[in-house]
């Protein structure tokens, strides 16, 4: 069984009006990259800023833990679901590979093997908090909404004691050069961040679309009844969904924990709202069914190139949390409003 992307479907049906055209534009692939253009153009007569290469160098920057993040929760969605103990993934994975690798009691300080075994156990942390996740949904048929929650709350709490075991302050410091190396090093001019969070992007579209897992996400998440009546495995679906997005969780903590050069269980702690709504933003549907990796690029960076623009405007934090906060309820009222229209044709 093959989901067609319901914009797809609805494009023949628009009629060739100026409104048609304008109704073609929303539901095309592209909207949010040409609205990012048309906003990029809007605020520079304000912040001219906007366009020079040191920005545009934080907004990459800023982007790769969002992003990373979001290619997961791009998969619970489209499942239908939704993951909220991301957050939690990334606390517990940074300070439980830091109290490996770190040089102030780490389990293998001074070790050769300490890095890469830490970057294996946060992975494995990632993978492990997904399948619980996943196991609880599928398994025991809970919500997702219920299940990542209480994951979410156990683990930031997990994490922060952990650190209270490991380190006499509130994180757990002085991690390997080779380690913090991952934030600042590039390989010919390429951030290794963006080299990483790129090839992960990469391998998800093609998953996405172009492999036999993918045509079965975009079913369950269409209709899960009619998945299970043509011989799809739509609890193993769910499952992988929840897994790749611990996964991918992971490498955002890799990311955050080399940055701050600590492992910090806070760390990520407020990017929750912006995950989800990036991907949301991007055109990803919240009734599942519905999404594309390129969609959710798009869509971080709008909501990042956002957040910088309104720093450099000098915008206080609570204007800058009123801002977002409207567009992602915008982008849920559009993605509400898309259905309906696709629904009535």
């Amino acid at each position: 069984m093959t989901a067609v992307p319901p914009a797809h479907i609805a494009q023949s049906a628009i009629p060739r009006s100026g409104m048609g055209r304008l109704l073609k534009l929303v539901l095309s692939e592209y909207f949010i990259l040409v609205l990012c253009l048309l906003y990029v153009a809007g605020i520079y007569p304000f912040v001219p800023e906007i366009l020079t290469w040191g920005v545009w160098s934080n907004i990459l920057g800023d982007m790769m833990p969002l992003l990373v993040v979001a290619i997961g929760q791009t998969f619970v969605l489209i499942v239908a679901g939704i993951d909220l103990s991301i957050t939690a993934i990334i606390s517990m994975a940074a300070v439980v590979g830091a109290s490996v690798m770190t040089g102030t009691g780490g389990y293998l300080s001074g070790s050769a093997a300490a890095v890469p075994i830490a970057i294996l156990v946060m992975l494995l942390v990632g993978v492990g908090i997904g399948f619980i996740n996943g196991m609880s949904i599928v398994w025991l048929n809970m919500p997702s909404f219920i299940v990542t929650l209480a994951t979410r709350m156990f683990f930031a709490g997990a994490a922060i004691w952990f650190v209270t075991f490991h380190s006499t302050s509130s994180s757990i410091a002085d991690l390997p050069r080779s380690f913090s190396n991952f934030s600042t090093g590039s390989f010919s001019g390429i951030p290794y961040t963006v080299l990483v969070v790129g090839m992960i992007a990469v391998v998800a579209h093609v998953f996405l679309s172009r492999t036999r897992y993918g045509r079965w996400i975009y079913a369950v998440g269409a209709n899960p009844k009619a998945a299970r009546v043509s011989g799809i495995p739509v609890e193993r679906t769910i499952m992988m969904a929840f897994l790749i997005s611990g996964a991918c969780a992971s490498v955002a903590a890799m990311i955050y924990a080399a940055r701050m050069q600590t492992g910090s269980p806070i760390a990520g702690e407020n990017i929750l709202l912006d995950v989800i709504g990036a991907v949301v933003i991007g055109g990803t549907s919240l009734f599942g069914g519905k999404g594309k990796i390129i969609w959710t690029v798009f869509g971080v960076l709008f909501l990042v190139i956002l957040d910088t623009s309104m720093k450099l405007l000098g915008a206080s934090l609570f204007a800058i949390y009123i801002i977002k906060g409207s567009v992602i309820l915008l982008a849920a009222m559009m993605d509400t409003l898309r259905n309906r229209i696709l629904a009535e044709r």
